[in-house]
């Protein structure tokens, strides 16, 4: 086994004591940095930071080098694997991500293969080789996912959405099409997750971004059940140690019992669920990740530190908590509040430790 200097992450991710709440950020290394934006204007694009490894692995690392983080997460983006079935992945300056080639018909539905990730995202994985080179066992490394189903939505929707309505109309008018899109999307997503455990990712989340806008009668049917299917499929050790899961499904607050059923070891949770009761709702059956608003970024950094207190007493001292955002960081975040989010979580958390010891 490989030894990490900080280990705290994974130790919470199995609900073991930690000395303190580890905390890491969805979107750490972003547009609020302004490193960030240096190394994506040196890159080109988006897509050329991404698909370059060694400016990836810069990504990866650039926010442990401002904030004394407990995880790194390889820099990339969900929409690589729709891009590498042949959908074309461009973003457009204003509008997000969009796929030239979205799924409307049947004979290119049915003709939907999962790429091969050592081959057409080769790319991703020799990234965590790089950024896991240059932490040198500081922290661990994140590797990630979209879920089936969010994926799903841009590959026939072909762009982000507010109610998704192509992609609606397929589950209720063709539901037999999507969930052909589904068994290939959880076969592609398992493969790369595993390909990326491989090359060296030591924990693995999936997001299920838009899993919380189906109705209560299909988000078993449409998201949990392939999101399961990825879990179930996924390797569960590597150098010696466990490689634990996340799943995070926004607005899944209704459905925390079943995705803590899921074969998942952490939930992850967006700002809208009391974490309190999500502790006393999932017991010790797995771990609970989150879950500050974002958006609590955008205040002055006293307000940050009283707003990660809370969240972190009504937790409270038992283990099994890794402190997050409900989502990922705003480019409108400023550092100061990251930095003062970061050193609250580390201080008064080993403070609640210290005082139920």
């Amino acid at each position: 086994m490989k030894t990490l200097a900080n280990d705290a992450l994974l130790r919470a991710l199995a609900r073991q004591p930690t000395a303190y709440t580890p905390i890491w950020l969805m979107r750490q290394a972003g547009r609020y940095l302004p490193e960030y934006n240096a190394l994506r204007e040196r890159a080109g694009s988006f897509l050329a930071l991404v698909r370059t490894p060694a400016l990836a692995a810069e990504a990866t690392l650039q926010p442990l080098e401002r904030f004394p983080l407990d995880a790194a997460i390889v820099f990339s983006d969900i929409l690589t694997v729709p891009d590498a079935m042949g959908l074309g992945l461009r973003f457009a300056a204003g509008e997000g991500p969009r796929l030239e080639r979205p799924l409307r018909d049947e004979a290119t539905i049915r003709r939907l293969g999962a790429p091969d990730p050592a081959r057409d995202l080769r790319y991703m994985l020799e990234a965590i080789g790089e950024a896991r080179r240059a932490l040198a066992g500081r922290v661990p490394l994140i590797g990630f996912a979209g879920s089936p189903y969010t994926l799903a939505c841009y590959m026939v929707e072909g762009s982000g959405s507010e109610d998704w309505p192509a992609l609606k109309a397929m589950l209720y008018g063709r539901p037999e099409l999507l969930h052909r899109i589904l068994e290939v999307n959880a076969r592609a997503v398992a493969d790369l997750l595993n390909a990326q455990i491989e090359a060296g990712a030591q924990a693995v989340m999936l997001f299920d971004t838009w899993g919380g806008t189906l109705s209560a009668a299909r988000y078993e049917e449409f998201s949990l059940a392939y999101s399961r299917r990825v879990l179930g499929a996924l390797k569960k050790e590597s150098d010696g140690r466990r490689v634990p899961s996340i799943l995070f499904t926004r607005g899944g607050g209704n459905w925390l019992e079943a995705i803590a059923a899921s074969g998942c070891d952490a939930a992850g949770l967006d700002w809208t669920v009391d974490l309190d009761a999500a502790r006393r709702r999932v017991g010790h059956k797995v771990a609970l990740q989150g879950n500050l608003d974002p958006a609590v970024l955008l205040a002055p950094p006293q307000r940050v530190r009283e707003e990660a207190r809370h969240l972190l007493d009504a937790f409270g001292s038992a283990p099994g908590h890794v402190f997050n955002l409900g989502h990922g960081v705003s480019p409108r975040a400023s550092i100061e509040a990251v930095a003062a989010l970061v050193d609250e979580v580390r201080a008064y958390s080993g403070k609640v430790r210290a005082r139920a010891a």
